[in-house]
């Protein structure tokens, strides 16, 4: 699956790059499974980001932005 970009912009702190990947996660103990939140990726931070939520037990699917 592929999403479409709009010019996301990174989610790490002090990034303002061009996000190339969108993490859709969602913490299930407070969430229910149709609720699901974005952070946006540069590919410099892809695998930070999605080691932080992965860590934490929150299921996550990466997904590759069209450009």
């Amino acid at each position: 699956m592929t999403l479409q970009s709009d010019t996301h912009v990174c989610s790490a702190r002090g990034c303002r790059r061009d996000a190339a990947w969108m993490l859709q996660w969602r913490n299930p103990r407070l969430h229910s499974s149709d609720r699901v939140k974005q952070w946006a990726a540069c590919d410099d931070h892809l695998t930070t980001l999605r080691g932080f939520l992965t860590s934490r037990g929150f299921p996550c699917e990466t997904v590759k932005l069209d450009d």
